[in-house]
């Protein structure tokens, strides 16, 4: 077990390179020769005939008498696929996130997000003059959040809110599908003004740019943050909460929509990202009571906790 994990981090590196060079698209409905998807993608046919090997006995592809076909797992790398993740693998083999796991050890000593030792400015302000990696990383987080959003409209209710608030809601995607689904509902986009600058207003959907550390947000009746309070540390965290307090009337709702930490033990896709954000943002998941504890401070009181079945789960609080 412990010979696996330690050189695990080879599957998961195939698994990146595969997803850069574009092999997925390049093969086709027929088992298909390592020599041929070389030629097609520019590698050498032996060196990815053994990476599609390793990353076959991981289901993903699969070999029969020395030629590859696609497996449902290789087929969400292609990029013409409904619901493709080759962006979101491409994400995690950019240089900025590999080399932070390098240098881990400076987040365990230190608390501080591995990622400051290469890019001091921060993983944030990095991604803004970066635009080829931007647009990978909203390329991932666009294929993400589509099973994400579907999985929350189909736990939650959302008709009886008249005004909801999306704060950091990126490109609007979860606040567009709410809309849709609530036809009587208006909604306000609330992200940095350069992140708002590029999206489209509808009749019924506004867009507000501001720093939610700084800046009022708007009065709403709902507000959802969806992963946004896990990018921050707990101060952060709560400065973030407070905001949307001051600007929410009494009993107003607020939607964390969030990965939790279980309480049982075991290996869990929410204890992974919990490192993830240690190590490139020095935010973390939480679990259950931790949220309930950081929205008391806030001045919010947790009603329930939703799960989705789509990976995130709904933390349904009133604003007290």
């Amino acid at each position: 077990m412990l010979q696996q994990m330690a050189g695990g981090y080879c599957v998961a590196r195939c698994l990146h390179v595969v997803a850069e060079l574009g092999v997925a698209d390049a093969l086709g409905e027929q088992p298909t020769d390592a020599g041929t998807l070389a030629a097609a993608v520019g590698a050498h046919r032996d060196a990815l005939s053994r990476v599609l090997r390793l990353l076959a006995a991981h289901g993903v592809f699969e070999l029969h008498r020395g030629r590859f076909r696609h497996t449902a797992a290789s087929r969400l790398l292609r990029e013409d696929h409904p619901d493709s993740m080759r962006a979101f693998v491409r994400l995690f083999g950019l240089p900025v996130f590999w080399d932070a796991y390098g240098v881990l050890g400076h987040s365990v000593r230190t608390g501080r997000p591995a990622v400051e030792l290469l890019h001091p400015e921060g993983l944030w302000s990095w991604l803004s003059h970066t635009p080829e990696a931007a647009a990978i990383f909203n390329a991932a987080m666009a294929a993400k959040a589509r099973g994400q959003v579907a999985a929350v409209l189909a736990a939650y209710d959302f008709r009886g809110f008249a005004l909801i608030g999306d704060i950091g809601g990126g490109s609007g995607h979860l606040l567009r599908a709410v809309l849709q689904a609530c036809p009587a509902a208006k909604g306000i986009l609330f992200d940095l003004p350069h992140v708002v600058a590029t999206v489209e207003p509808t009749p019924r959907m506004a867009c507000q740019g501001g720093d939610f550390f700084n800046d009022p947000l708007p009065s709403c009746d709902a507000y959802l943050l969806m992963e946004v309070v896990h990018d921050w540390d707990e101060d952060q965290a709560l400065a973030i909460l407070k905001a949307v307090r001051r600007a929410a009337p009494p009993a107003a709702k607020l939607l964390l929509i969030e990965a939790l930490i279980p309480d049982v033990p075991g290996p869990d896709s929410a204890r992974l990202l919990d490192i993830h954000m240690l190590a490139l943002v020095g935010g973390r998941q939480r679990t259950t009571d931790e949220y309930a504890y950081l929205l008391r401070s806030a001045g919010f009181g947790l009603v329930r906790t939703v799960e989705t079945h789509g990976g995130v789960s709904i933390l349904e609080a009133v604003a007290r």
